[in-house]
């Protein structure tokens, strides 16, 4: 039989849920941003995206939360009330990078990371604008997934 209640089991589940707060992060800014970003003129837009510059770094949040996930899977596994959600959690953020190798990127490459612009800037723009808006939509479903795991288990441990 698992142990419900361990350190070790509580430490993976909070810093499952700490990288997955990391990584939705950056696509709530994205979606905050939005609205005033898609009627910024061509120059001001391609000035503003040169914030973004060093972003990349969230790739370590990104691979972190994969990392925890996997392990919370796995040792979640026997316990299949925490399990799914966890599982949906994983799944959630393989969507929410299939977005982003899928619209986003190409983006950037097409844009040389917004500093190139394109005859197609604006069917870009909006492209790299609303792939953002998918993907941290995708990483909040899989925070909800996340809570609802150690709600669950929770709820579980009490029986």
């Amino acid at each position: 039989m698992l142990r419900r209640h361990s350190s070790g089991y509580d430490s993976l589940f909070f810093l499952a849920i700490l990288a997955t707060l990391l990584s939705l992060a950056p696509g709530l800014a994205h979606v905050f941003e939005l609205p005033r970003k898609m009627m910024l003129s061509r120059d001001a837009y391609f000035s503003v995206q040169q914030i973004y510059a060093g972003w990349d770094l969230f790739g370590i949040a990104i691979a972190l939360q994969l990392l925890l996930l996997v392990m919370l899977a796995w040792r979640s596994a026997g316990e299949y009330y925490v399990f799914r959600p966890v599982l949906v959690a994983l799944l959630m953020l393989g969507l929410a990078q299939a977005v982003f190798w899928i619209f986003t990127f190409p983006a950037n490459a097409a844009t040389h990371n917004w500093t190139m612009i394109p005859p197609d800037w604006q069917g870009l723009r909006h492209q790299w604008e609303y792939s953002h808006v998918v993907g941290a939509a995708c990483q909040f479903l899989g925070l909800c997934a996340l809570i609802s795991a150690l709600f669950a288990r929770v709820r579980a441990a009490g029986r």
